[in-house]
């Protein structure tokens, strides 16, 4: 069973920039789709971005194109989602999630992990 723990949440000023973490507990990313969705109040949770392994591949959410970045560790084992030039509207929770069946936007995620709260203050 996999374990998902996000982490790097917090409370900037818009233009700022966060790493969020998502840490693998009891398996790996490895030949899997690692992503990121976010949930903001009274909206439902959107796919943000999501990484492929074994071969190397990446989606981003036209809201975060050019300003997100997501990425990997060697081991497969944490995941990270490098947000620059935040804006007000990237306020949301934030989880991590793995292995979807379907789509990777729309598909259904076999972990998700608890959340991380992103607050951008204007």
């Amino acid at each position: 069973q996999v374990h998902l723990t996000e982490s790097g949440g917090g409370l900037v000023q818009a233009g700022d920039s966060l790493r969020l973490s998502c840490a693998a507990s009891g398996g790996t990313f490895d030949r899997d789709i690692q992503a990121w969705f976010r949930q903001a109040p009274g909206k439902e949770r959107e796919f943000v971005a999501a990484i492929r392994w074994n071969p190397d591949f990446t989606w981003y959410a036209d809201s975060v194109k050019g300003r997100f970045t997501i990425s990997g560790d060697n081991a497969k084992i944490t995941g990270h989602l490098q947000m620059n030039s935040l804006k007000p509207e990237d306020t949301a929770l934030y989880y991590c999630a793995l292995s979807p069946t379907g789509a990777v936007r729309t598909g259904h995620y076999g972990y998700w992990g608890r959340g991380t709260q992103v607050t951008v203050s204007s």
